[in-house]
């Protein structure tokens, strides 16, 4: 069985938000951790390592720097990471992210393809949906448990619901969004570190990269800033809210009145 694991270098926003003048986050500037939902995916995959003996291949899109995620990922017990990084891919929205890693992953072999549900940085939960779009295989999003059947080649998911969930099954090549319950992301070994950054037997690098000539069936026309429909007209650190009104009240009765008037004020009720 063949794992692709997309994963996302995103903004620690404890640290804060820094923004380029044409409103696109200002990644160099800011500190940076693997998305938290694709490393509950990333957990799931080696789950499946290590019950079927899967391949895990996690794939990544970004900056040169993205590369630690992808080494965080290998010592986490992932086989092998590829980069996909290029000037020209630069200040993609979700359309034109998609594009590029679909391109990026027609080049491999897989049977099963995890995503996280959304990106801290983002919060759209489009992109996984997209890339699925873009090959033809079906999607399972908002995963909080994955099971396989390898000799029936399919997937089943209990997929979140608002206060409940379904159970979904699926014929494998098949897309996967994990939500962050879908797994509690073990430990780097120290083991895991060292072999992140050792030359594979044959004297390949672990990670390998590749740019714009190494995407397959993509149009220059759906990739980086120029080919991305989305327009920011706007952006900004978060705002702080005030301290609000503050009401002193005799007795619960008019405690009740006063929330009940504000409700009707609001047009809550």
């Amino acid at each position: 069985m063949k794992v692709v694991v997309c994963v996302k270098q995103v903004p620690d926003t404890k640290g804060g938000v820094k923004f380029k003048p044409d409103g696109t986050l200002d990644r160099n500037a800011m500190l940076a951790i693997m998305n938290p939902d694709d490393k509950a995916g990333l957990e799931a995959a080696l789950k499946l390592k290590d019950e079927y003996g899967a391949e895990v291949t996690v794939v990544t899109m970004g900056l040169p720097k993205a590369d630690a995620v992808l080494r965080e990922a290998i010592a986490m017990g992932a086989d092998k990471g590829i980069l996909v990084t290029d000037r020209v891919l630069g200040g993609a929205d979700t359309w034109a992210t998609s594009s590029t890693i679909a391109g990026a992953l027609r080049n491999l072999d897989y049977d099963l393809i995890i995503t996280g549900r959304q990106a801290i940085d983002g919060d759209t939960a489009q992109v996984g949906p997209q890339i699925s779009e873009h090959l033809h295989i079906p999607v399972i999003s908002y995963a909080e448990e994955i099971k396989v059947d390898e000799k029936a080649g399919t997937v089943t998911v209990k997929r979140q619901f608002e206060d409940r969930y379904h159970m979904v099954e699926a014929k494998m090549p098949c897309l996967v969004t994990a939500l962050s319950e879908l797994g509690e992301p073990r430990y780097m070994t120290p083991g895991g570190i060292f072999g992140a950054f050792e030359k594979n037997e044959d004297g390949s690098d672990k990670v390998t990269v590749w740019g714009r000539n190494d995407l397959k069936d993509v149009d220059d026309s759906n990739i980086g800033l120029k080919g991305s429909p989305t327009v920011i007209a706007k952006a900004s650190d978060k705002v702080k809210k005030g301290a609000g009104e503050k009401v002193v009240l005799d007795t619960p009765e008019e405690s009740v009145d006063y929330i009940v008037s504000k409700l009707v004020e609001k047009h809550v009720v």
